[in-house]
């Protein structure tokens, strides 16, 4: 089956699908995107990522390229058309096209392409596997909480842990405290038993993901604080993970050389992944099989 994607208006085949040579995305990374779980057919979290999204859109004055409740539509139609079950949506929204200049053009028209693709989704024990992060410098802009298609520094962090051997890199601020992953929100479990996360500011992204598990861990009634945690203090948790829309929860079981508790992922790592996937499961109940 060919794969369809929708940009502007039209929806073409993906290989067919294309943006202007001056769409200021292409070249100012001056855009913002979402990516979106689909989960038996059905978007995961969909309300929470349309708000962000409108709040990335309203900090860089990019205007909706159609109405909000239109774009909705576009997002399913697009899942249909490409017949995807498991998976994820790429939408992404730049101020337009327009002379190549930093300054706002005057009357610019964003552009839209949103596009879908399968992935199949971890078995819960697959997803249980233990990960590992190596540590750097946060070299990123200091607006991390919008959502924007400038990711230089995060695929320079990724392909960095891939040629270490790891699975991802945690940037690291210039206090000595992580900030998130190249594409995750980071956590710990402390020796107390008590799971530690930033607290959500321009330091770091606003986790769709982070933010459902945060009401899961509500619904558990387990030990909760939202503050930065060290790198060295990482190291010597009981358990640590990170989350992420495409990662769901994945734990990780070892820092740079240093092995996290016992080497295995953890009691409560494990426990939160059975719980997001019931959760999911619920989210997309009665979606056509």
């Amino acid at each position: 089956m060919p794969r369809i994607t929708h940009v502007n208006g039209r929806y073409l085949s993906h290989r067919d699908a294309m943006v202007h040579v001056e769409d200021r995305g292409y070249q100012l990374a001056d855009g913002v995107y979402e990516v979106i779980a689909i989960y038996n057919g059905r978007l995961i979290d969909n309300d929470d990522h349309m708000m962000r999204l409108d709040r990335s859109l309203s900090e860089l004055r990019i205007d909706w390229p159609v109405n909000q409740r239109a774009l909705v539509p576009i997002m399913e139609e697009t899942i249909r058309r490409n017949n995807v079950r498991h998976g994820k949506l790429y939408l992404q929204i730049t101020r337009g096209v327009a002379p190549r200049d930093h300054a706002f053009p005057k009357a610019p028209k964003s552009s839209l392409v949103v596009y879908a693709s399968p992935i199949k989704w971890p078995g819960r024990e697959s997803a249980k596997s233990g990960q590992s992060v190596i540590t750097r410098p946060d070299i990123r802009w200091l607006r991390r909480d919008i959502k924007s298609v400038s990711l230089l520094p995060n695929v320079l962090g990724k392909q960095e842990a891939i040629d270490a051997g790891a699975d991802d890199t945690w940037f690291v601020d210039s206090k000595g405290y992580v900030t998130e992953g190249t594409a995750s929100n980071a956590w710990i479990v402390t020796k107390d038993g008590e799971l530690v996360t930033r607290p959500t500011n321009e330091d770091i992204l606003a986790g769709i993901t982070r933010k459902t598990l945060l009401r899961l861990i509500a619904e558990q009634k387990l030990k909760l604080v939202e503050r930065p945690f060290t790198v060295d203090e990482a190291k010597q948790a009981k358990e640590a993970f990170f989350t992420s829309t495409t990662a769901l929860l994945r734990p990780a079981v070892k820092i740079d050389d240093t092995v996290i508790g016992n080497g295995e992922p953890g009691e409560i790592s494990c426990r939160l992944i059975d719980d997001y996937y019931d959760y999911m499961e619920r989210e997309s109940d009665g979606a056509e099989q």
